[in-house]
């Protein structure tokens, strides 16, 4: 985040797992913290947040983590005070409307979402009625907005409409429409629209991958880059920024091939793209500030580093992180893999693996397994720096993560092939990448894991459930009881499990079919769980009715729990203590 009152990010403090605001030390290197460790930052609209912090000429709004009300910080003199006093409501996707000195954000409240305006402590809204809400954009003279919208039982990187209004000398939309892309309605997703001057630019997949795209003035749709390859990651979050059009038609993108995000550089419409800052595979929160933008990068052997890029000259400088994170400490380096093409589906399944760090001879055909199936299970999986699986790694484990079929970051039928078919083609790629990294030599035929996070841990469950390949499995925090949760999850959510697993009330069976708790009878292998105390995502009760069901049946399961966490273990000691676990499980396995 970037304005005349200078460069701030979030950092998550290991300590207390909030996050805290961060900027540049005096010297204009390095981080230092804003405040003191006593305001964490974070919004909880739709269950994920995002866009928790703003920042105007002269002072940040943030969202505070517990009240979820927005705060007006001023960075000279660290000055804190409340803009909102709303208790029934929580707030994301924060946006700066210099025209009105305002702040324009998503709202939600038990009965939905609505965009709103605050100004001075008054909250007005711009417009409601739709299920959800983000990306509020104002072009450069204040006279136009745009923002997306979808509706239920959608989720935005299956079905969203981006908007189009006039502003009124009041601040008040006037002629707010959707904007189609073609005349006839065509489902697509849209996302991260942006002005440049009057002019509008927003991310499509209307033609199969999220490419970007010029509005006119008469409000037809213009390609700018055809490329067959997805320019934004899933919309999970609010606030994303992942392409940033410039003056004299240039732009800085985001551009996923294989599972990696390069950094697109074209200084105007003349120049041929370059891309910039190889040595990263990632890259989020794309900003402007000035003759300068800023983002977030992460790399496959250091911490997350803030990059400041010339604007003229395409120079890359590391403002802050990008540390190595461990003295004297080999890394495991990923190596990309593809699965051999098949007859049963159009898609090619690739992942990344990560050998055994060893001091001898490097052999890794007696190396155990452990298969990570990614959360989402809409997401996808860049080889970024990831502690556990370095840790793994360092115990004498081969680790291989998996971007399955239903990953996003590899085009829009690729992303949308999981409906219906959840716990059946991610369990299948995952067992075929494990039986290929085998044949290749990578890992031992006679130890495979497989463990997962929130969606993952349900993939990990159901792999189980339905082959003996695997030796054991973990879930940490992951989805057993489906049916159940489709009951109890929050809205952004609430029509999710009907598309991965099928309508509820047209194929019950297929619901029972494809619970792990339905079926806990058919796992034969030890598992563990680990699970936060607080998860109101996936409640700790589902975790013990899912151990309790596999004990019943005779078999294995060790339960872990956290009481001060929630979906995501955010607190350092208790990340270092579940790897401790984790291994000791894993070794009792090998012994038997």
């Amino acid at each position: 985040m970037a304005s005349q009152a200078g460069v701030f990010w979030l950092e998550s403090d290991p300590a207390s797992g909030l996050n805290l605001i961060h900027t540049l030390a005096e010297s204009g290197e390095g981080s230092v913290p804003l405040l003191p460790d006593t305001l964490g930052v974070r919004s909880q609209v739709n269950g994920y947040g995002g866009g928790a912090l703003c920042a105007a000429p002269d002072r940040l709004f943030a969202i505070e983590s517990s009240s979820q009300q927005i705060y007006d910080i001023m960075p000279e003199t660290g000055i804190v005070s409340a803009v909102t006093d709303d208790a029934s409501a929580c707030f994301g996707g924060l946006v700066w409307d210099r025209h009105r000195e305002r702040l324009l954000a998503v709202r939600e409240d038990a009965d939905g979402q609505q965009l709103v305006a605050i100004r001075q402590g008054k909250l007005e809204t711009l417009h409601q009625g739709e299920d959800f809400y983000s990306a509020p954009a104002v072009s450069d003279s204040g006279r136009q907005l745009a923002w997306i919208s979808w509706h239920l039982p959608d989720m935005p990187w299956v079905s969203s409409v981006l908007w189009l209004a006039r502003v009124d000398d009041d601040g008040m939309l006037v002629d707010a429409r959707p904007v189609m892309p073609f005349q006839s309605p065509t489902r697509a997703c849209v996302q991260q629209p942006v002005f440049v001057g009057e002019t509008l630019y927003v991310l499509s997949d209307h033609l199969g991958w999220w490419q970007p795209w010029q509005m006119d003035e008469n409000r037809s749709w213009r390609c700018l880059d055809d490329t067959q390859a997805d320019q934004a990651s899933a919309p999970w979050q609010l606030g994303e920024c992942q392409h940033l059009p410039l003056p004299e038609g240039g732009w800085l993108r985001v551009r996923y091939l294989s599972g990696i995000g390069g950094l697109w550089w074209q200084p105007d419409r003349d120049a041929l793209p370059q891309q910039l800052g190889t040595s990263y595979v990632d890259f989020r929160c794309l900003t402007r500030q000035g003759d300068r933008a800023y983002c977030i990068a992460r790399s496959s052997d250091r911490l997350d580093a803030v990059l400041s890029v010339d604007m003229e000259t395409g120079q890359i400088h590391v403002l802050a992180g990008g540390e190595k994170p461990f003295d004297e400490v080999v890394l495991s380096s990923p190596e990309p893999f593809r699965l051999p093409e098949s007859e049963e589906t159009a898609f090619v399944v690739s992942g990344f693996y990560y050998p055994p760090v060893r001091s001898q001879s490097g052999q890794t055909d007696n190396a155990p397994l452990v298969m990570i199936a990614h959360g989402g299970p809409t997401a996808m999986i860049c080889p970024v720096l990831n502690p556990q699986v370095q840790f793994l790694c360092h115990q004498g484990f081969a680790v291989a993560e998996v971007n399955y079929r239903g990953s996003s970051g590899f085009g829009r039928d690729f992303r949308l092939c999981l409906a219906g078919q959840w716990g059946v083609l991610d369990v299948q790629d995952i067992e075929c990448a494990a039986r290929h990294l085998v044949s290749e030599g990578k890992a031992s035929a006679q130890a495979a894991f497989m463990q997962g996070r929130s969606s993952g841990g349900y993939t990990a469950l159901m792999a189980l459930v339905s082959s003996a390949y695997f030796t054991a499995g973990v879930s940490q925090f992951g989805v057993s009881d489906p049916e159940r949760l489709r009951a109890m999850t929050h809205r952004f959510e609430s029509g999710y499990l009907d598309w991965l697993l099928g309508s509820f009330e047209e194929v019950p069976d297929r619901w029972r079919e494809r619970s792990p708790l339905m079926q806990a009878d058919r796992i034969q292998q030890p598992m563990a769980f680990f699970q936060g105390g607080q998860d109101a995502i996936v409640v700790p009760e589902q975790t013990h009715r899912m151990a309790t069901a596999i004990r019943a049946n005779g078999r294995e399961s060790f339960v872990q729990v956290y009481p001060d966490e929630g979906h995501g273990f955010r607190k350092a000691s208790n990340q270092a203590d579940m790897l401790t676990q984790l291994a000791v499980f894993y070794r009792q396995c090998l012994q038997r």
